[in-house]
Order: structure tokens, then C-alpha cells, then sequence
């Protein structure tokens, strides 16, 4: 069920605290934790505490939520000292999404060209 705890959710279990992770920052509804395979000199996810597959999904069932985890996107990369970050949402596995739970990716500390890839 969304918003429910998915037992073979890899980042429910960090948000349980059954699989440890690098934690950054922590609120009521989110924890951002770094990368474990950075693609960037700075490379922290934003996770809702809450399970919903996907940003757009997380948007739509809980919009606060999904207001919250961009506020600690731009209170990471405060933290993170950045002058200049992007934030990205993978949806779907033809983007790159590989956890099927909602995430943000804040990366910086080099430049970063556009389009990526």
C-alpha cells in the first residue's frame, strides 16, 4: 500500500535503520543520506520517510511531503556549501531509476553540464 513500509524496499529498511547509510540530515517526514556511488564531488539523497514509488506519485498522494523532501534538497546543499546544485528525479527505468521509492538527488561540487549524459 503506498505511503506503507515496503518489506523489500532497500530505502525503507535505511529509514527503519535496518541498513545503515551515511545520514546527513533527518526531519519528521525525511532523511537524506550520501550516495553510495557518488556521480559527483557532492551526492546526497533526499528520501520521504513515507514509501510511494516515485516523485510523481509521492506529489500526488502526499504534495507536503514531496514540498518537504525539496526543502531539505535546498537545506542539504546549504549544509553542502553549494553555490551552484541539481537536483534530479529518476522516474521509471528508462531514466535510471533503480529504487522504487520516491528520491531526490542533490549533486554538486563540480560543474555540471547540461543535458547530463
Amino acid at each position: 500500500m503506498a505511503g506503507e513500509p515496503q518489506e523489500d524496499c532497500l530505502f525503507c529498511k535505511i529509514v527503519a535503520k535496518h541498513v545503515p547509510a551515511t545520514i546527513v540530515r533527518e526531519t519528521d517526514t525525511t532523511v537524506a543520506f550520501r550516495d553510495i556511488n557518488p556521480q559527483a564531488p557532492t551526492h546526497v539523497l533526499v528520501i520521504p520517510k513515507v514509501h510511494h514509488a516515485d516523485a510523481a506519485r509521492l506529489a500526488a498522494a502526499e504534495p507536503e511531503i514531496a514540498a518537504d523532501v525539496l526543502r531539505e534538497a535546498q537545506a542539504v546543499a546549504d549544509a553542502e556549501e553549494l553555490d551552484s546544485y541539481r537536483i534530479v528525479f529518476n522516474t521509471g527505468s528508462g531514466a535510471g531509476q533503480t529504487v522504487w521509492h520516491a528520491h531526490a538527488h542533490v549533486l554538486g561540487g563540480r560543474g555540471l553540464q547540461w543535458p547530463p549524459g
